[in-house]
């Protein structure tokens, strides 16, 4: 790994536990007031009942997802509604928020991704194709209800054009099994479909580029649930600016027409596993949802 991915992994670090930026500004030693306040209900379920239950932690998801008594009982917020680019509904389909995709109402969701792997086609909108190997669209259950979505693909995923394939991935996947899942029931991609150039952050105008085709994905597959990895991806979707992730996960968003559960992603859950409990809280709550609880 050269110097330069090095650092662009510590700032990934350091954005994950909620640091906005490095800057000699004074204005910055001031903490912006966030903008989203919510009250926190308590969840009554006790982590420690849940040994040994159907869609319990497996032990092979190593250290940090064992499942022990916590000091006090999980806490889950009320469901949040937000503006995110407007509620889905069926009628919408013809045309989706961003007029350069383009999905019939009348196409399964396997025949629409297809349409809009067609539309995204061998991609130059943007910079980031003269670096690639492989565009990384997406993989999975067209119709799955459950939709897991990242930020960008990285060496691994760039030389075999499926998203979360290398060490990352390997953890999703437990992550998935871990509430009864297996990674075929499920659709994963990222919201840039390049890699970046040394696993950089992907830019505005990457972005703003990139993610007409994420969203007319989920349109297609109309998921009950989307769990955002990472703050990039739950800024993305939810055009939060500041809020760290480690702030926004424990939260439950309306997303169109959809739930939206923000955690950790698994990069940075390699890097620090003792945060593994907080995407298991994450995760039984999806599994609540899926299970009509």
């Amino acid at each position: 790994m050269s110097d330069r991915e090095k650092i662009a992994e510590h700032l990934r670090f350091f954005e994950e536990l909620g640091v906005e930026g490095i800057s000699r500004d004074p204005d910055w030693s001031v903490r912006a007031v966030d903008r989203l306040v919510v009250q926190k209900s308590p969840e009554q379920s006790d982590v420690a009942a849940l040994v040994g239950q159907e869609g319990s932690v497996p032990a092979d998801l190593g250290q940090g997802f064992s499942v022990k008594e916590p000091e006090s009982k999980a806490t889950y917020s009320e469901t949040i509604a937000v503006d995110s680019a407007g509620p889905r509904a069926q009628s919408d389909r013809d045309v989706s928020v961003f007029e350069q995709v383009r999905v019939p109402s009348t196409v399964s969701a396997n025949e629409a991704l297809d349409l809009i792997r067609k539309q995204l086609g061998d991609c130059t909108r943007c910079k980031l194709h003269t670096g690639r190997t492989t565009l990384v669209y997406g993989t999975g259950k067209p119709d799955a209800d459950l939709m897991f979505v990242g930020e960008a693909p990285g060496r691994d995923e760039d030389r075999d054009g499926v998203p979360f394939v290398g060490r990352a991935g390997q953890l999703l996947t437990k992550i998935i099994e871990s509430i009864g899942l297996k990674r075929e029931d499920v659709y994963i991609a990222n919201v840039i479909k390049c890699r970046p150039p040394d696993n950089r952050n992907p830019e505005p105008d990457e972005v703003r580029t990139c993610e007409p085709f994420l969203f007319a994905q989920i349109d297609a597959i109309q998921p009950r649930v989307v769990v955002a990895l990472g703050s990039f991806a739950f800024r993305t979707l939810l055009r939060e600016d500041r809020t760290p992730i480690s702030k926004a996960r424990g939260r439950v968003y309306n997303y169109r027409g959809a739930k939206l559960i923000p955690t950790f992603h698994p990069a940075f859950l390699l890097r620090s596993p003792n945060r593994k409990r907080d995407v298991w809280e994450d995760m039984k709550k999806v599994r609540e949802i899926l299970r009509g609880e």
